[in-house]
C-alpha cells in the first residue's frame, strides 16, 4: 500500500521549517525493513472504494484486536523471545514480496523479488525494539491484508508530531479500501490521544504514494533525503483537529 518515513533516532535539530535539515535528516521509511530511520512508499495507492459489510462467516474477533467494516485490526507483538510465530512470519514475508515493486523503488531489501522470512523477522523486531513503535496488522476473513508503522513521538524534541512509518496492503488485496481504512483508523487513534497533527514521508519517485496521502489531506510542509540511504521524500503532514 502506502508506505511513508519517520525520522530516525539521530536526527538533528529541526530547522526553520520545523524539520531537520535537507542533508542528513534521517526519515523513517515507511517500509519496515530497517527500523525506525528509512523511507518507503507503496508503488499502488489503495482505492477510495468502500469495503463491503462483514459477512457471518468472518472469524470471531480476537480478545484485544478492534473490527473495523470487515477488517479486523490488532497490534503485533513479539514472543518472550522476540521471535515471530511461523505462520505469522510466513504471512508476513508473503505480504512484503508482493510488494515488490514497492521495494526495488524504497532498496530496504537486497533483492525486491527475494524477500526471505528472517530479512522481514528482523526488520520488524528493529522496530519494536523502539518502545514508541506500534506495529498493526489488519485482517479480512481471516487473511492478513496490510500492516501500518507508527511512532507515537518523534526523538526531535522540536517535531511534536507522531509519524506514519509504514502502510502496507498486500498487492492481491489492493483496490479495495483497505489503505484508506486503515489510515483512517490511525489517524482517529491519534486524534483520540490529544495530537493535533501526524506526519509521514513519501518517496520522491513513489508519485502513486504521494497521490494517495494529499489526496486524503496530507499537505507537503518539506522535502528531504533520509539518513539511511540518502532517498529524496516529501515530508506530508495533516492536521487532525480543524
Amino acid at each position: 500500500m502506502t508506505p511513508t518515513c519517520f525520522p530516525g533516532p539521530g536526527d538533528p535539530g529541526p530547522g526553520p521549517d520545523g524539520l531537520s535539515p535537507p542533508d542528513p535528516a534521517p526519515l523513517s521509511p515507511p517500509g519496515p525493513q530497517r527500523g525506525a530511520g528509512n523511507c518507503a512508499l507503496s508503488p499502488h495507492p489503495p482505492a477510495v472504494k468502500s469495503d463491503p459489510e462483514p459477512k457471518p462467516t468472518d472469524p470471531p474477533t480476537p480478545s484485544g484486536a478492534l473490527t473495523l467494516r470487515d477488517v479486523i485490526l490488532e497490534p503485533l507483538t513479539l514472543s518472550p523471545d522476540h521471535a515471530l510465530p511461523g505462520p505469522l512470519l510466513t504471512e508476513l514475508t508473503a505480504l512484503y514480496a508482493s510488494n515488490h515493486a514497492f521495494y526495488a523503488l524504497s532498496g530496504d531489501f537486497p533483492d525486491p523479488h527475494d524477500i526471505r522470512p528472517e530479512q522481514v523477522a528482523k526488520a520488524l523486531a528493529d522496530e519494536l525494539a523502539n518502545p514508541d513503535v506500534e506495529v498493526l496488522q489488519a485482517r479480512s476473513a481471516g487473511q492478513l491484508v496490510a500492516i501500518a508503522i507508527t511512532l507515537a513521538h518523534h526523538p526531535d524534541p522540536g517535531d511534536p508530531d507522531p509519524w506514519i512509518g509504514l502502510l502496507l496492503v498486500d498487492a492481491a488485496h489492493q483496490g479495495k479500501g483497505h489503505g484508506r481504512q486503515l489510515a483512517a483508523y490511525i489517524e482517529d487513534r491519534f486524534r483520540e490521544a490529544g495530537r493535533d497533527a501526524v506526519r509521514l514521508a513519501a518517496l520522491d519517485n513513489n508519485p502513486g504514494a504521494f497521490a494517495f496521502w494529499t489526496t486524503i489531506g496530507y499537505e507537503t510542509i518539506g522535502h528531504r533525503k533520509d539518513r539511511q540511504l540518502g532517498r529524496p521524500c516529501a515530508v506530508l503532514r495533516k492536521i487532525l483537529h480543524q
